[in-house]
């Protein structure tokens, strides 16, 4: 794995005879930031139904399945592993039966004291089901006094830290929460009347949804009846600094959504301009790594008046069960994935944007066939800065001996990649290209962690992972 995986993506209706359908749509959209298992649960205020499985959205819901789904409210989810093994145990939403009646779950983000406070609920007699730290809230809420809807679910997320969108369902209300710190996005809309509730305002598109508003740091929404009556909301009691994710911005979110209250296309066109004006290099031609540096590549272009045009061209129907080939042919997926367009790029002093480099392999290979492609020379520009640190909040890339900018310099990369140079976006750079800079995490640039890391099971967990 080259790039870093997304987290997971959220996505609920309430109020709708079609919500579960919308709840399909939506989570089509917000594919790209799970493709290892989709699940959704729905309620007609009565009844509570489930369905998930391993693979894309398409592949485990058909008509059949969708059928067996009831009601005017749903919740659903996509996900990738970052806490807790990839199988269908952990695919969420999770449903559990307790005193306080039916409870759905769907998480986006990862808490950093799950491990401590699985420990203590084990000895108070809970039996976990699953190795997701998702599961860690529900056991909260079940062996808590008071209900979710009394209060319940805000005592909880007080013992919790780390990073968190959630939703949370009963028989007849769903609640949206972020964490204090608004690491992860989560945004509302509305179709009328019907909520909805989405991680990126992509999704919002496919089904007709206006964005309304996103949920704040630290907010509990509930959502108990259609239209702004049915709305009511409450604070976390803990308080902490915003630090949205920045990798958001750089690759995660699609970009054509708004998240942090931002356009990401825009962010990312930014994101080029100012790496432009930072690393200039004189070249004829600038190509991006599809797709997520295709905006950064043009605010490149456009600031250094190189013209752009489209080096490689990407398959999009390679999916996760593509069988490698034998060691003779192993740069036959890097291909398989990205082509170079030849005519583009021969003979010519080429500029490839490219949003980050995590393990640096693939760009290793993607820079081969350049060369072989007939290209003069390789200039490399990265539109963030180099990712020398572990993320615990919900990104993969957790052991900084495989992060290549920890371990060489910018020179030995040159050396490693087989480039003629190499140009990161500085932090100061990075964070001019956003609104409000200073409510941003940035840790896995600057080592500075927002929300502090202090669980030493967590940490030993995460040589499992």
């Amino acid at each position: 794995m080259e790039k870093p995986r997304h987290h997971c993506g959220l996505f609920a209706v309430f109020g709708h005879t079609q919500a579960v359908h919308l709840t399909y749509n939506g989570l089509y959209s917000l594919q790209h930031r799970g493709e290892e298992s989709a699940g959704i649960l729905a309620s007609d205020g009565t009844r509570v139904s489930l369905h998930r499985g391993m693979g894309h959205v398409g592949d485990v819901f058909d008509s059949a399945a969708l059928g067996s789904l009831h009601g005017d409210r749903a919740i659903g989810h996509v996900r990738y592993s970052t806490t807790g093994k990839s199988d269908l145990t952990n695919a969420q939403p999770m449903l559990f039966s307790c005193i306080h009646g039916p409870i759905g779950i769907a998480h986006n983000g990862n808490l950093v004291n799950a491990p401590s406070l699985r420990q203590e609920l084990e000895r108070q007699g809970s039996i976990f089901q699953t190795t997701s730290d998702s599961e860690v809230i529900v056991h909260l809420l079940a062996s808590n006094e008071r209900s979710i809807e009394e209060g319940g679910l805000a005592e909880v997320l007080e013992k919790v830290e780390g990073a968190y969108s959630l939703l949370v369902s009963t028989r007849d209300r769903i609640f949206a929460v972020r964490d204090p710190a608004g690491i992860r996005p989560l945004w509302l809309g509305e179709i009328g009347e019907t909520h909805v509730l989405a991680s990126e305002t992509c999704a919002f598109d496919l089904v007709g949804a206006r964005a309304v508003r996103e949920i704040e740091p630290g907010e509990i929404l509930t959502i108990e009846a259609p239209g702004p009556q049915g709305l009511s909301s409450r604070r976390l009691q803990t308080e902490h600094t915003p630090a949205a994710c920045i990798f958001e911005h750089i690759y995660f979110a699609r970009p054509d959504s708004h998240i942090f209250g931002e356009s990401v296309h825009e962010v990312r066109k930014q994101l080029g301009r100012i790496l432009a004006r930072e690393k200039p290099v004189d070249a004829d031609v600038v190509i991006a790594v599809p797709d997520s540096g295709k905006s950064a590549a043009l605010g490149f272009s456009l600031e250094s008046d190189i013209p752009m045009d489209y080096g490689f061209i990407r398959n999009h129907y390679v999916g996760r069960t593509f069988i490698q080939p034998a060691q003779g042919l192993r740069d036959m997926g890097v291909r398989v994935k990205l082509n170079v367009v030849r005519e583009v790029v021969a003979n010519r002093r080429v500029v490839v944007v490219d949003d980050s480099i995590v393990r640096g392999t693939t760009s290793r290979q993607r820079i081969d066939h350049l060369r072989k492609a007939g290209a003069l020379e390789v200039h490399l520009r990265i539109s963030c800065p180099p990712i020398r640190y572990p993320c615990y909040y919900g990104i993969d890339f957790p052991d900084p001996s495989e992060l290549i900018a920890n371990q060489y310099s910018v020179e030995e990369m040159v050396e490693f990649l087989g480039i003629d140079s190499l140009g990161y976006l500085s932090q100061e750079g990075m964070l001019s290209a956003v609104g409000s800079p200073g409510e941003y995490c940035r840790a896995c640039f600057s080592g500075d962690y927002p929300v502090r890391i202090h669980d030493t099971l967590w940490k030993e967990s995460l040589e499992h992972i």
